[in-house]
């Protein structure tokens, strides 16, 4: 690499990432020094610090013949040695071993597909994850599972696109949430919000025709879509069908069981939805009241029974382990609800505190790792129990107990689109406001992104250049 030093001081928020994991303070980095250089094929890295000592190398990736490419690789090592040097200083200071050991990132899944296209058998890219990098034999069992389930999934094709559609709009903002939504008051913004979204959604299916991609599925979110009436949803999954037809799955969130009805179910299966979502979160009444979810259980059950009537299946479900003044009998008795209502799939959170939420700007703490590593574990074996398995996993920062997110699901009913976007092996064109597209370059092992504003009122003034921002991503012009 050519310059190690600079590189390094690049690298200290992610090495602070890694101290904090042992519940380190950042003032442990004034007496913390980290030195690394490359010599004789190799990169060695040395970290003294807390007392102790710990110096590691690891072989220089050789040249692939792509300068860009190969200084990539060297990078990626650099940096994972840095990382790892760092982790087992920690480990042996403090004695503590997390779950995912040294891993920080969101997708640990792909460490096993770089095993996979190195030869390694599926067990044996697992077991090599496990000894790299020092994760527990059950999270290192949990990610095989993942994978295995995965390959069962359509694969990637660079020839197809995911399109996902953003409604950001909520009727209430939970304490958690810090995605790009608004609540919707007297919904002022909605008609001129939705007169943009078709606009740069037509604009969208143009860019598809001419790339020459195929529509591979479709995603709306937000927010809660099902926050608009009737007649606007059924306006923009009208719009949405005329644009994007030929998808292989279409999903809609219907989140929140008090912004739905029977008709607006009916209007998502005229419009043919293959799967909803459904997320009560937890089915605590108390803990709904703390998070600011204005519903109850007894909501989220009839919401269920108006879906199933209505035909309108598969459902997903979404809780949260750790929320607020939760304690493992509180949970318990959510799975057990989930699994009278027999969903047929169920994605588990666990609890991060996010930078823009509520919840961190009243500096409420996370709750204490061992008991939510348990709450993790039962719903674990409630989705078992109800015949799931796991296919996609992804992670967070300040995530309770340093743990993870999991989705399950029955044969049949996992959801496409969320194995697309954790993966990042497909490209995505997004839609209205907080929406980011991506074009992805799997021989360069890199993603470029086109995000749109998130603010709702300057994505309704500015939406055509965020249809500018995708052509010029999927088709720039100097190949036109």
């Amino acid at each position: 690499m050519a310059d190690m030093e600079a590189y390094l001081s690049n690298l200290q928020p992610d090495l602070l990432n890694m101290t904090r994991l042992f519940q380190l303070p950042d003032r442990v980095w004034e007496e913390m020094e980290l030195k690394a250089r490359a010599e004789e094929g190799l990169f060695r890295a040395r970290v003294r610090g807390l007392g102790l000592e710990r110096e590691k190398c690891a072989e220089i990736p050789g040249d692939t013949g792509d300068e860009r490419l190969t200084e990539l690789h060297r990078r990626r090592c650099a940096r994972r040695l840095c990382r790892q040097t760092l982790y087992e200083l920690c480990r042996e200071a403090t004695g503590m071993h997390p779950p995912w050991g040294s891993l920080t990132g969101i997708r640990p899944t792909r460490l096993l597909y770089e095993g996979l296209e190195s030869g390694l058998s599926l067990k044996a890219a697992a077991e090599r994850v496990r000894r790299d990098f020092d994760v527990t034999a059950e999270k290192a069992e949990l990610l095989r599972e993942v994978v295995e389930t995965q390959s069962s999934l359509l694969p990637p094709d660079m020839g197809q696109a995911d399109v996902y559609i953003g409604i950001p709009f909520c009727v209430t903002r939970c304490s958690y949430c810090s995605f790009s939504s608004g609540e919707i008051g007297d919904g002022h913004l909605v008609e001129p919000y939705l007169d943009a979204l078709e606009a740069e959604m037509r604009e969208g299916a143009e860019l598809l025709r001419e790339s020459g991609l195929t529509l591979r599925s479709l995603y709306m979110g937000g927010g809660t879509p099902t926050s608009l009436t009737a007649k606007q949803l059924d306006r923009v999954l009208k719009c949405m069908r005329r644009c994007f037809p030929g998808r292989v799955e279409t999903t809609v969130e219907a989140g929140r069981p008090d912004t739905l009805e029977r008709e607006k179910f009916r209007v998502i299966r005229a419009w043919g939805a293959d799967r909803i979502s459904i997320n009560p979160q937890t089915m605590n009444d108390e803990t709904l009241r703390v998070i600011g979810r204005k519903h109850t259980a007894e909501d989220v059950r009839q919401a269920y029974a108006m879906a199933r009537e209505t035909g309108m299946d598969p459902i997903n479900m979404d809780l949260i382990a750790g929320l607020p003044g939760e304690d493992t009998d509180m949970f318990a008795h959510t799975l057990r609800e989930a699994e009278a209502l027999r969903p047929e799939s169920l994605t588990v959170h666990t609890l991060a505190i996010k930078r823009s939420s509520r919840m961190q700007q009243t500096g409420e703490g996370l709750p204490e790792g061992g008991m939510v590593s348990r709450m993790v574990d039962m719903a674990r074996d409630c989705a078992r129990f109800m015949g799931m398995r796991p296919y996609y996993l992804y992670r967070q920062k300040s995530m309770a107990g340093n743990l993870e997110n999991v989705g399950y699901a029955l044969p049949g009913h996992a959801c496409q689109y969320n194995v697309d976007i954790m993966e990042e092996h497909t490209h995505i064109l997004a839609f209205g406001a907080g929406g980011i597209s991506k074009r992805v370059f799997p021989e360069e092992g890199h993603i470029e992104r086109a995000p749109n504003v998130s603010n709702i009122e300057i994505y309704i003034e500015k939406w055509r250049e965020m249809a500018g921002r995708k052509r010029d991503l999927f088709l720039p012009r100097e190949n036109e």
